[in-house]
């Protein structure tokens, strides 16, 4: 795909969760289908007709196993937050057919125990996990995504 192909297609519309816990640190997972270090925070597709809290809710219970009763809605971004992907990975990821995704995150404050979270799911998308400090967050984040992190991290930080 040439530059310009790529620069035609939309964006995937998705929403992305910070789960922080009560001392303000953030989760972040280890993308199980890397082995360089892709550590980032849970994030996903937006089913046809759902709401993009309830898409919030429902990804993070599919990535790591915490279900919405252990969590509670603190904020959303004021708008959607777009990043592209490197050129090189475009054609691979999603059949080709998106630039990018369009983001709409939300902080959920997790109220569970470490041993809630569950990386073991149906189909596991993090092989490991940790929590990070806000200030240690953007620069463990793969490059191509930082800006979303810092934009993310402008709205939230208040919050942490």
């Amino acid at each position: 795909m040439s530059p310009d192909d790529i620069a035609r297609l939309p964006y995937r519309r998705n929403v992305g969760v910070m789960l922080a816990n009560p001392a303000g640190l953030v989760f972040v997972g280890q993308r199980i289908d890397n082995d360089q270090a892709a550590w980032q925070m849970p994030q996903g597709g937006i089913d046809k007709g759902e709401d993009p809290k309830d898409a919030a809710l429902r990804e993070l219970e599919e990535e790591i196993g915490v279900p919405p009763s252990l969590v509670t809605v603190e904020a959303e971004t004021s708008g959607w937050v777009t990043y592209d992907l490197p050129h090189d990975i475009v054609p691979r990821i999603w059949k080709g057919r998106f630039r990018g995704q369009e983001q709409k995150w939300f902080l959920l404050r997790f109220h569970g125990a470490d041993a809630d979270i569950n990386l073991e799911t149906e189909h596991p998308e993090f092989s490991a996990w940790r929590w990070l400090s806000p200030e240690e967050l953007v620069a463990n984040i793969v490059p191509f995504k930082r800006a979303v992190y810092e934009q993310v991290l402008a709205e939230f930080g208040s919050h942490l």
